[in-house]
């Protein structure tokens, strides 16, 4: 299973997280993976804890003001996060925006509300996909036990290309929820304030891979 943990634009200490999440990565085995802000990509990489970005834009180096190229992330950053419902991309973005992550050398995570949308994601063939029904986001009810075929059929919408994996977001906080989403057959977890906000992000994520 992949755990991993996007600190979103919460007010946290990115740097101790990843920290944290680098021993409990190295202590349990698990593959432990930590999104921060741009600004704190190089801080949250030197503590050696493999990082995402939390979006790279769809262009090249060039006139794009605001824009994040992924060659401008890819010193500090393994991979990144594409379409997440707070940050949504069209089909013909998220092409282009895995297009840009392939030439960088970065890792490809597209978010998705459904099955419908995972089957059209997977398609563009990104490394991993993973489903988040939008309602259920920081809510602490994981979608694995509000909805289970939602989970099912994600993976299922996914089966066109065996080469993307499929993870499991929305309401993930512990360990439980990382068994029930790997029972219903996802390979990993995305999930963001069940550790960013916690009062131990460590004991947090212990917790998490606890039973793996």
């Amino acid at each position: 299973m992949f755990v991993l943990v996007n600190l979103k634009a919460y007010d946290c200490d990115a740097t101790a997280i990843a920290r944290a999440a680098a021993d409990v990565a190295d202590d349990s085995g698990v593959r432990v993976a930590v999104a921060p802000q741009t600004a704190d990509l190089a801080p949250v990489a030197e503590t050696g804890v493999e990082t995402f970005a939390q979006h790279v834009s769809p262009v090249d180096h060039g006139s794009h003001t605001g824009s994040t190229p992924a060659e401008a992330v890819a010193d500090y950053a393994d991979g990144t996060l594409l379409n997440h419902s707070e940050r949504r991309l069209t089909l013909a973005d998220i092409d282009g925006a895995l297009g840009a992550a392939d030439r960088a050398g970065l890792e490809t995570l597209v978010c998705a509300n459904n099955p419908e949308q995972i089957a059209a994601v997977t398609a563009l063939g990104p490394d991993a996909v993973a489903v988040e029904p939008p309602a259920l986001i920081g809510t602490g009810t994981p979608v694995s036990s509000a909805d289970p075929a939602v989970v099912e059929g994600a993976v299922a919408a996914a089966e066109s290309d065996p080469s993307v994996d499929v993870y499991c977001g929305a309401g993930i906080s512990t360990g439980g929820d990382v068994l029930a989403a790997r029972e219903l057959g996802a390979s990993g977890v995305l999930l963001a304030s069940g550790v960013a906000k916690a009062d131990d992000p460590r004991a947090a994520l212990e917790d998490l891979v606890s039973g793996l």
